[in-house]
């Protein structure tokens, strides 16, 4: 991955970031967060990765989020500052569950040796 990709990741990230917090309306027992962007080398698609907590919402909210992609593009697109701005794509971070999985795992071995 280029340096350019990674700024710009970090970039959508940010301004994602701050959109989703303050105009996406989200159910008041639910966490979101942006856990990383992928942008294509040619910068037309991004895909934006979200974990949820509980994780048993992450559906829902993937569904609110796809009901409102044109206007969350539309405000991206006012916050960037470039001459290609990457049309984006939801998707549900599935590393972070996994890994919080075989920490629990590893928890209950941990608790079953003593």
């Amino acid at each position: 991955m280029t340096k350019r990709i990674q700024r710009v990741n970090q970039l959508i990230k940010k301004e994602l970031g701050q959109i989703l917090l303050r105009e996406v309306e989200f159910p008041k027992d639910v966490l979101v967060t942006v856990t990383r962007i992928e942008t294509s080398v040619d910068l037309n698609q991004a895909r934006v990765f979200l974990s949820c907590f509980p994780e048993n919402k992450a559906k829902e909210i993937l569904g609110i989020l796809n009901r409102q992609i044109y206007n969350i593009q539309q405000k991206l697109n006012k916050r960037l500052k470039m001459k290609f701005i990457p049309k984006i794509e939801f998707r549900e971070e599935k590393e972070t569950r996994e890994a919080g999985r075989i920490e629990e795992i590893l928890e209950e071995l941990k608790k079953g040796e003593k």
